[in-house]
């Protein structure tokens, strides 16, 4: 990764344009053309790099209410629990976990009522008792500004 890569990552972490056009503002300001500028996005996620584009929207300030949930699941049916559980479009991820409770996921939804009703859903499709699931909705919010450091050549 040169100099540029890290001017790349650094620009779409921090400076990332709200326009028609952004990548045209970002080649611009990058003094690249938007083919390079693509070529190399493209590059460094084939690469793991940048594993995910997207914003990333406050759903509280939106007015949606979110949880984290968890189950426990039988090894036979993790499959079968897993596409249910992704199968729902208000789940945003979902992960297996090495643990008495083993499928993990975030849920985002219009309301609460909603959050119970897709854990409900799950519960009954699933055949599981009330103990099997957790509803673990954020009580006190701690942020971390998670963003990679381009700046820095540090190898672990």
């Amino acid at each position: 990764m040169d100099q540029t890569d890290k001017n790349i990552l650094t620009a779409l972490q921090n400076d990332f344009p709200i326009c028609q056009h952004p990548y045209d503002v970002l080649a611009e300001k990058l003094g690249l053309s938007v083919e390079d500028l693509w070529e190399r996005i493209n590059i460094m996620i084939e690469g793991g790099v940048i594993r995910r584009m997207g914003a990333s929207l406050d759903s509280k300030k939106l007015g949606y209410a979110s949880t984290l949930a968890a189950v426990r699941i039988k090894p036979e049916h993790m499959e079968q629990a897993s596409k249910l559980i992704g199968s729902f479009h208000e789940v945003t991820h979902s992960y297996q976990r090495d643990n008495e409770y083993n499928i993990w996921f975030t849920l985002i939804a219009e309301s609460n009522a909603r959050i119970d009703e897709i854990l409900g859903q799950i519960v009954e499709k699933l055949k599981l008792s009330e103990s099997d699931i957790l509803n673990l909705p954020v009580l006190r919010l701690f942020k971390l500004d998670a963003r990679f450091n381009a700046d820095t050549d540090q190898q672990e």
